[in-house]
């Protein structure tokens, strides 16, 4: 038998061939690209509000593809309002868990020690972007920018004022919108997908139509407006037709929005490489034709919280799979992770479940699942076959979608089963309200270069008042004493200094005011010298009167630099002369870092 001699020499050449082929090796790997995910989500459009789930009313050809070409379930929820389906969608979690309780002021902020669906995928590898409306806290770390998004483009509150070239906001700067804010989001899409077609991307594109105020192009009111029905409301109300026009002309603006980004996915090669998904977060925002179920938005019951939910995977997920299992928002984060192979790292365990193995063929792992359904003190749960309502009524859901007939007394057993899982849940997720919620209004976070603290989550105190009574966009008005002021109840993370704008009206008669902003012993002043009186904007571009406030521009007023100890506090705004009959109107105050 003949031995080699090992020599260092020959050592030495071992080493090399074996590093350079696991260089090979970790290259080849790197360059295996991901899939991408698309990600649409309509704004209080209802089950009913696609032609795929038919209602011969409108035609949204584009997003009824997306159920032809890939997947959709029957039985898909989401919860009653905004913010509240949007934090379960980012976090896997049911939103009673996650610090959201409320659509405005504060409650709408998702907890900072949750861990989004955008950082898992940025840890990746994926390049993200979030474009339209977050709703789920605007001041950083609660901002989309500190939450795994690379790219925000759109507005962080709940409702806006104006559709056609708005205020909005890039990453923390303010901007001006590029006309109907939909077609605006998806251009900004448009040239992400582009920007990113060699790497893997998640694109987050929730839309804020067909939400209210009802504005919509003329091309798509002009086609709804003189159209007769086929379909009306089975709901015991006066619908409201006008409405109705407004708000389906809405949804197939949305469906010719997700054609130009289908079109393009296809156009780059992209449509075996990207999982496309669609759904919205609640039920109608009125009473319209939606499958003869029961509730609207708001409501617990199907007609509140069902949605359509397609998810498309060419050469992946089988075309036109139906699937009748129920599933629910917490369940995107696990099963996009799982389509992707992604581990999910996190602090706190996920609510939803894998939805991935039926999508790919086999079988459901747990038949035996709940879905709960909560807002405003009132919860239902739904099992595979029946749903229990707020009242503790039962419904066989797979005879019974309206909910017409209370089955309970033939079900004594899955009555008492699903009355102790509501209480159970309601025990054991619903931790923040607003009666013990303490986190303030974050300012100065470190990784931002800038903060906005508008209206919506000051108080008012003395004269002033809201614009209107949902603060989501409004402004501060009626400002005409020394004694009045505005106030935010902060937290400033990081000591630093802060050029501070002040967004405002004046009317030339009334120029001349000194106004304060003020935190701890830091106080900065100016006069007001410019007049800036633009008209209210809104009514002119409404399809149907609006219940929330009309809007105008702003002007800046550059109240110069503070500096900001560390610490909780009372940032207070306020006036030290009027020497005229008020100060101006208000709409924000914008902070930018100074470094």
């Amino acid at each position: 038998m003949k031995f080699i001699k090992v020599t260092t020499s020959l050592l030495i050449i071992l080493f090399t061939i074996s590093c350079s082929e696991k260089v090979k090796e970790n290259s080849i790997k790197s360059e295996i690209k991901k899939p991408n995910i698309i990600l649409f989500l309509a704004d209080d459009q209802g089950w009913g509000d696609l032609s795929s789930s038919g209602n011969t009313n409108l035609n949204t050809p584009n997003i009824d593809a997306l159920k032809t070409n890939g997947a959709s379930f029957n039985n898909f929820y989401v919860q009653p309002v905004c913010s509240p389906t949007r934090a379960e969608i980012l976090t896997g979690r049911y939103f009673t868990r996650t610090g959201v309780y409320e659509t405005s002021s504060g409650g709408e902020r998702i907890n900072l020690d949750e861990t989004t669906i955008a950082e898992i995928l940025k840890d990746a590898g994926y390049k993200t972007a979030a474009l339209g409306k977050w709703h789920n806290g605007m001041q950083p770390p609660y901002h989309p920018n500190s939450r795994g998004f690379d790219e925000y483009y759109g507005f962080a509150s709940g409702h806006w004022g104006n559709y056609f070239s708005p205020m909005l906001e890039h990453n923390g700067e303010l901007v001006k919108g590029n006309g109907f804010l939909v077609d605006d989001l998806t251009d900004k899409g448009l040239e992400f997908i582009k920007q990113n077609t060699d790497e893997s991307f998640f694109l987050y594109l929730p839309y804020n139509t067909p939400h209210s105020p009802m504005q919509v192009p003329d091309e798509f009111w002009n086609k709804m407006k003189d159209k007769s029905f086929d379909y009306l409301s089975d709901e015991d109300v006066n619908e409201d037709l006008q409405f109705t026009k407004a708000a389906l002309a809405m949804v197939e603006n949305i469906d010719y929005n997700v054609g130009r980004i289908t079109y393009k996915i296809k156009n780059l090669n992209l449509e075996d490489d990207t999982v496309i998904i669609y759904l919205s977060d609640n039920g109608p925002n009125a009473y319209r034709w939606n499958g003869g179920m029961r509730g609207k938005k708001g409501n617990v019951d199907e007609g509140g919280v069902r949605t359509p939910f397609y998810i498309q995977w060419t050469n992946h997920i089988q075309k036109g799979l139906h699937l009748d299992e129920i599933a629910s928002g917490i369940d995107i984060l696990p099963t996009i992770c799982s389509l992707l192979s992604i581990p999910i790292n996190t602090d706190l365990p996920i609510d939803g479940e894998d939805l991935s193995p039926i999508l790919l063929g086999g079988d459901q792992e747990n038949k035996n699942r709940y879905i709960y359904n909560h807002w405003n003190g009132k919860t239902s749960v739904r099992s595979q076959q029946f749903r229990l309502d707020e009242e503790n009524r039962l419904y066989d859901i797979t005879n019974d979608r309206a909910q017409l007939n209370d089955v309970s007394k033939y079900h004594p057993e899955i009555l008492r089963a699903l009355i102790t899982a509501k209480n159970d849940f309601e025990t054991e997720t619903i931790k923040t309200t607003k009666e013990n919620d303490n986190r303030a209004f974050t300012l100065a976070y470190p990784k931002a270069l800038y903060t906005q603290l508008p209206a919506r989550d000051g108080k008012a105190y003395g004269n002033i008042h809201r614009s209107n009574q949902w603060p989501n966009d409004s402004f501060f008005t009626n400002w005409k004493s020394v004694n009045d002021s505005i106030t935010w109840n902060v937290d400033v993370l990081e000591a630093g200094r802060f050029q501070v704008e002040m967004y405002y009206t004046c009317l030339a008669q009334d120029l001349g005011a000194i106004v304060e902003l003020s935190f701890d012993t830091s106080k900065i002043a100016t006069k007001i010298t410019q007049s800036f009186d633009p008209p209210l904007i809104g009514k002119e571009n409404d399809r149907v009167p609006r219940m929330e406030s009309y809007v105008k521009e702003f002007k800046p007023l550059n109240l110069g630099i503070i500096s900001l100890p560390k610490g909780k506090g009372i940032l207070t705004l306020k006036a030290l002369e009027i020497p005229n009959n008020q100060v101006g109107d208000f709409r924000l105050l914008q902070f930018k870092k100074v470094e």
